[in-house]
């Protein structure tokens, strides 16, 4: 082989190496506690959504729900940033009513009842910064328990009379949470 050729060669190796390098992205690995979201109508071929809800879906992986969301402890919903809850129409948590906005969705969890509560904060890691003075709504809802286990966390909504019911599962743990318009 020319020397010419020689150079050439490694000329375009270093060159293509340089490249490459400038090229390529740095991208983090899954999160553990992939970021999803729900909505109602769950159909996208339906553009009039009433309700979506953000959230990240943290696994039980042999962990108890008891553990993850401590008894009694304002817990985010989730894992991650605290849950973000958008309501595209004024609705009620309760009796109370609730413009159409998006908010902070948080629950206190108990042994026969979760309160759900919905609160001004917003963009909040965790529920480190909860502040009861921020709160528009709350409502106790009883818990119930379902026939097979749930590893991720989910929230799913469905109709109800008169509005949208949040469900909420992980482990057995079974919440709705009664929205109306």
């Amino acid at each position: 082989m020319k020397k010419s050729n020689v150079l050439t060669t490694i000329a375009f190796a270093f060159v293509m190496l340089f490249t490459l390098s400038i090229g390529a992205q740095e991208f983090k690995d899954l999160d553990k506690s992939p970021m999803d979201a729900a909505a109602y109508p769950a159909d996208y071929k339906e553009s009039k959504k009433l309700i979506k809800i953000t959230y990240s879906r943290p696994q039980l992986k042999g962990r108890s729900v008891e553990k993850l969301a401590k008894e009694g402890e304002v817990w985010r919903t989730g894992a991650n940033e605290a849950a973000e809850l958008t309501l595209y129409k004024d609705m009620k948590l309760g009796n109370q009513n609730i413009k159409a906005g998006t908010y902070t969705f948080y629950v206190i969890p108990g042994k026969k009842e979760w309160t759900a509560i919905i609160s001004k904060d917003l963009n909040v890691w965790g529920s480190y910064f909860y502040n009861k003075e921020n709160d528009i709504a709350r409502l106790n809802v009883p818990v119930t328990k379902g026939d097979s286990s749930l590893d991720a966390f989910s929230i799913a909504f469905d109709k109800a009379e008169n509005g949208v019911d949040m469900h909420l599962g992980w482990g057995t743990v079974r919440v709705a949470v009664p929205f109306k318009i």
